[in-house]
């Protein structure tokens, strides 16, 4: 089926929109940003052409993805802090970390002829075991539309509560369908994938994540955005790709702030007398939960008839596509 319910409009309160994710795991803000979606489309598109397809069967043999999209998009870096994505960020990541941080960028373009991905949850990179409290927020903007004939992504709404080895079934999917500038949230530990490309057309999507501070980023935000770089960024995406603490003494440089080196360079970081972590950090630091790894209750599996859909649950079939 296709997108459900939890498709809510750009004035959507960010508190109710967070509440769809907590609950179904996703949501779809239509029409968030279509002129930087469509900017962004346009500055990143050109970067196609010498993009190879993917190696392997899960990557997408029809299929083009290419990061440091900040350095390339000027228009990319206006939607990784859109303010509607901050704030429901705020409401669902903030609970167990002081600070997150923009944990991955990068353009996937689902070309024809593309078949369906397999089934995974984007928290596989981490070794925690399924359930657990929402430490990746991942998105997907929509710089095409996304439609069921050129490859929506497809979820699996409530699998984020569900028990480690469940495994979904047909019925239990749908398809986010959404026009161009809209953007899907979803939990990192729901179940989802790209969708089959039957179209004559490709469908382009700017995926930025987000993650708790204190996670190792998927994606190298220092060598995709270096200082020299990065000094002419905004200072909230500075922050947001890692020229910041992740919370109280994690992330200084030379015993300072890490924004320091793009204010004054390696040779001349710590000015201010070595503070390894600031009055904002140990505050934000305090109102977090402690996370109980291990203690989140399971959504029981029930008893069925059928065979479950194809997903990935280790690296080994990526190995051996």
């Amino acid at each position: 089926m296709t997108a459900g319910p939890n498709v809510v409009t750009p004035d959507t309160p960010a508190n109710q929109i967070a509440e769809l994710v907590d609950r179904d795991g996703y949501a779809i803000i239509e029409n968030l940003a279509c002129e930087e979606a469509s900017g962004a489309r346009k500055e990143l598109t050109q970067f196609l052409e010498t993009t190879p397809y993917g190696e392997n069967e899960w990557l997408g043999h029809h299929t083009k993805r290419f990061g440091r999209v900040l350095q390339r998009s000027p228009a990319a870096r206006g939607l990784v802090i859109h303010p509607t994505v901050m704030a429901v960020a705020d409401e669902i990541l903030l609970h167990h970390c002081a600070r997150y941080q923009l944990n991955v960028a990068g353009v996937i373009h689902i070309g024809p002829g593309e078949s369906e991905q397999t089934l995974h949850r984007d928290t596989l990179l981490y070794p925690f075991e399924h359930p657990y409290p929402a430490i990746l927020l991942p998105t997907m903007w929509a710089l095409t539309d996304f439609t069921e004939a050129n490859g929506a992504t497809r979820l699996v709404p409530g699998s984020h509560l569900w028990e480690q080895d469940r495994q979904p079934y047909e019925d239990e999917m749908l398809i986010a369908e959404m026009p161009a500038g809209s953007v899907l949230l979803y939990l990192g530990g729901m179940w989802h994938g790209g969708g089959r490309n039957r179209s004559n057309t490709g469908r382009m999507g700017l995926t930025l994540q987000y993650s708790a501070g204190w996670l190792r980023q998927e994606e190298n935000q220092y060598l995709a955005n270096p200082p020299e770089v990065a000094r002419e960024y905004p200072e909230p995406l500075q922050r947001l790709i890692g020229y910041d603490f992740g919370g109280p003494f994690l992330g200084f440089v030379n015993g300072d702030d890490p924004k320091s080196v793009l204010d004054h360079g390696h040779e001349l970081a710590a000015p201010s007398g070595m503070q390894r972590s600031r009055p904002d950090i140990d505050e934000a630091a305090a109102r977090m939960t402690r996370l109980p790894l291990g203690t989140l209750k399971a959504v029981p599996t029930p008893e069925r008839k059928g065979t479950p859909l194809r997903t990935q649950v280790g690296f080994e079939e990526v190995a051996q596509s």
